[in-house]
């Protein structure tokens, strides 16, 4: 992927503080909205969710997830023509023991800050999301598969 494109997702990921997250529900697909921190080689994501929503018992059946970033719709151009990330992975609950818990837990308050209260009730858990494939669509006639490779490139512009 070019640089310039590379770029474009790096920014459209670490740009938008809510994704759309798709998981099964009983078989059929469901979308809701969630808050999402990347981590710096945007091949995992963090959220912290409810045991109490649909979408987290959804995981517990199924760990396979979609999350989707979407570029913001200003009203200014043709809405197909804005770029989007599709990601497709499955999500796992942390617990506090896991090596990496401290970490995520840091870089997701880092990013929403406002959360902090979140993690003092007790149905809140936070969930990594490891990516598996994904696809970019830039534009028209601008539409590419991702792997973990290509979100590490672009991690590093």
């Amino acid at each position: 992927m070019e640089t310039q494109l590379a770029s474009q997702l790096a920014q459209l990921i670490r740009g938008s503080r809510q994704a759309s997250l798709a998981t099964l529900h009983n078989g059929s697909p469901s979308v809701s909205m969630v808050l999402i921190a990347p981590s710096a080689d945007l091949c995992t994501y963090y959220m912290h969710i409810s045991r109490l929503a649909q979408h987290t018992r959804d995981i517990d059946a199924d760990p396979r997830v979609g999350i989707m970033f979407m570029e913001k719709d200003t009203g200014l151009a043709d809405p197909q023509q804005l770029a989007r990330i599709s990601l497709l992975g499955r999500a796992f609950e942390l617990s506090t023991g896991d090596t990496d818990y401290a970490h995520a837990c840091n870089l997701y308050l880092e990013r929403y800050p406002a959360s902090t209260t979140y993690f003092t009730l007790p149905d809140f858990r936070l969930f990594r999301i490891k990516i598996d494939s994904g696809r970019f669509v830039a534009g028209f006639a601008k539409a590419f598969n991702l792997n973990l490779e290509d979100l590490k490139q672009a991690s590093q512009t």
